[in-house]
């Protein structure tokens, strides 16, 4: 009986969680969509885009594309941008280093940090010796550091598998989403500032602490990771060691999660839908990193639904970028 009332009550919880995120949902977007802001330099097109964040000053957008296209193998451009406040490209470079951008962080020194997300296929010998890495350059594209070993795919401590995203704490330790579903791995692994490896946690699965694509990593004031578990509906919290906190699923289907200096967080959502995860739509949520509640919703502007990254600067102005749909957004409030 006790067993049942408990499953009972927190049935009801989770129905409550939902219904609120529903009824954020179906509220009037908060936010305005500000066209054609971004500006490309010499006539290039954005590619697909998963990685955008903001400089730890709040005014610089940082993004990290697939040289207009879907991969940067074919290509010779610099997938690295920086946009300032006015939508401009000021600095760009990474021509020639990947195969599939992802992931993109700043850290509080202002070095850039990204990750390739494939390798090498055996059909296509542009893709031998690069991909399942991640880099660290300063803000003017001077290689500091690698991590990984280039073309080869492995779950040891020195070896990724699709690596989706990377972040620094403020200790300088860096954490790694290692994963991208499939066969890839499905753990995050942190390192000393240095570099030297120092442990790893998480296994595919369903359970508290298994991922199922650790797709994107966030940070918030208190030191608390939160992990964009896409593949299971859901954010999950850590402490820096690991330690499983709690989870999150009203913030519906992580693709890319930023919070900002207020802890507020925001997810963008760009696959959920009445089989991937039922009662949820595609956009982006904000809210609270300290109690998890959802305040207003960006519903998804391409059809395809393909909004994958996220970020906000200091004046409250989010951007999304888009990878089935290549392209990059501002919003700002009404």
């Amino acid at each position: 009986m006790f067993r049942t009332r408990r499953a009972r009550v927190a049935l009801g919880v989770i129905l409550a969680v939902l219904a609120l995120a529903a009824a954020v949902q179906a509220q009037a977007n908060p936010y305005r969509t500000i066209e054609s802001f971004f500006k490309m330099p010499d006539g290039r097109k954005v590619g697909s885009t998963a990685g955008i964040t903001i400089d730890r000053d709040g005014t610089h957008i940082w993004v990290f594309e697939r040289c207009g296209g879907n991969y940067c193998t074919e290509s010779g451009v610099a997938p690295i941008l920086k946009f300032d406040q006015s939508g401009n490209v000021v600095k760009s470079f990474g021509a020639g280093m990947f195969i599939r951008p992802h992931g993109i962080h700043i850290d509080r020194e202002g070095n850039v940090w990204v990750t390739d997300g494939e390798g090498p296929d055996g059909k296509d010998p542009k893709r031998n010796g690069k991909g399942h890495q991640v880099f660290k350059f300063t803000a003017d594209g001077k290689l500091l550091m690698r991590l990984g070993k280039a073309g080869i795919a492995g779950n040891g401590p020195d070896t990724f598998n699709m690596p989706s995203a990377v972040l620094v704490a403020p200790t300088g330790d860096i954490f790694i989403g290692d994963g991208h579903g499939g066969t890839s791995n499905a753990r995050i692994v942190k390192f000393s500032k240095d570099g030297k490896f120092l442990k790893t946690w998480g296994k595919r699965g369903t359970a508290p602490g298994d991922f199922e694509t650790p797709h994107a990593l966030a940070m918030d004031s208190r030191g608390r990771l939160f992990v964009g578990d896409r593949g299971n509906n859901r954010v999950q919290i850590f402490d820096q060691d690991g330690t499983f906190l709690e989870e999150w699923k009203q913030f519906g289907r992580p693709s890319g999660v930023f919070i900002d200096r207020n802890d507020t967080l925001y997810v963008a959502d760009h696959q959920s839908n009445e089989k991937t995860n039922p009662g949820f739509t595609k956009g982006i949520r904000i809210g609270s990193a300290r109690d998890g509640n959802v305040t207003a919703f960006i519903p998804d502007p391409d059809p395809d639904g393909s909004q994958e990254g996220v970020a906000a600067d200091m004046h409250g102005n989010i951007y999304g970028s888009l990878t089935g749909g290549m392209a990059l957004k501002k919003y700002a409030k009404r």
